[in-house]
């Protein structure tokens, strides 16, 4: 198995993304990126944690690759809005690849590169592509937050 972790807006309708994608074994929703041991929710919506809503998948290579999941996460967010998506606004809203290894990084920058040159988006890419960190598990009422309360963000 191997993790890939992404941020794109509100960490609900990421996860809505992955998790029931085949291949996909497993996601949980949490904050990353940023420099607070332990943050809560809370703390990251106040802004001083440098944290981002963030998603880890965890996946079988030999039944999904990266690159479909780079695929996914360009296809379900806007990857030209800098510290927002929709009505969310904030650093801990921005569009960042966290990459486990150095070939996800490769992947993740040149599948960046080929949207920005595709002349399909109106304004440059601002997705952050880093690499991964910490990943501090959000409280348990928001795994899963959709399934278990109904609704979507419509992807």
């Amino acid at each position: 198995m191997e993790k890939a972790t992404f941020a794109a807006g509100c960490f609900w309708g990421v996860e809505d993304v992955f998790m029931d994608v085949d291949g996909v074994v497993a996601t949980r929703v949490g904050y990353t990126g940023g420099h607070t041991d332990h943050p809560t929710y809370k703390d990251v919506c106040d802004h001083a944690t440098g944290h981002a809503e963030a998603v880890e998948v965890t996946f079988d290579p030999e039944r999904i690759s990266y690159g479909r999941l780079l695929e996914l996460f360009w296809q379900s967010h806007d990857p030209t809005q800098l510290n927002r998506q929709g009505p969310d606004l904030g650093s801990q809203y921005r569009s960042a690849i966290f990459c486990h290894s150095d070939e996800q990084q490769r992947q993740a920058q040149e599948s960046m590169e080929l949207l920005d040159r595709s002349g399909r988006l109106r304004a440059r890419v601002v997705t952050e592509i880093v690499p991964a960190a910490t990943f501090w598990e959000a409280e348990e009422y928001h795994q899963k937050y959709h399934k278990k309360h109904g609704g979507g963000c419509g992807f």
